[in-house]
């Protein structure tokens, strides 16, 4: 049972070049900016970005791996405020998520997530919604 409160422990995601590679033929998103860091230093971004959907999709699953039930996620939301730039290395980038229940009504939770990497907000506004019961 799930109380206003609660927390969602941090949780941590290695996203490498090769998890981009992964994504990209599961998505079907080639966009070259998550791939070529010449074609992300043209678009003007720092490097290689890893998929705003694949952050996203990592946010949920910490949701559901702490809930231990995916079908209890009944409503997602976030707001994309900055890329995560993954080098091309074994490390990758991390991604680090924990949340805590702001509030519980009708038998549905709110938690509210905190999504970083390199020590920055990358999603803002995340916002969970999870069967409490």
């Amino acid at each position: 049972m799930l109380e206003t409160g609660a927390v969602l422990p941090e949780r941590a995601f290695r996203i490498t070049r090769a998890d981009l590679v992964r994504y990209a033929g599961a998505s079907g998103d080639f966009n070259p900016i998550h791939w070529s860091d010449r074609v992300a230093a043209e678009a003007g971004l720092p490097g290689v970005i890893g998929h705003g959907m694949l952050t996203m999709a990592l946010a949920a699953r910490a949701v559901t791996e702490w809930t231990g039930d995916p079908g209890a996620l009944v409503a997602y939301t976030v707001k994309f405020t900055k890329p995560v730039e993954v080098p091309d290395d074994e490390q990758g980038a991390e991604l680090a998520v924990s949340g805590v229940v702001k509030k519980v009504e009708g038998g549905v939770a709110q938690v509210d997530l905190t999504v970083s990497a390199a020590g920055e907000r990358v999603l803002t506004a995340a916002r969970a919604q999870v069967r409490a019961g």
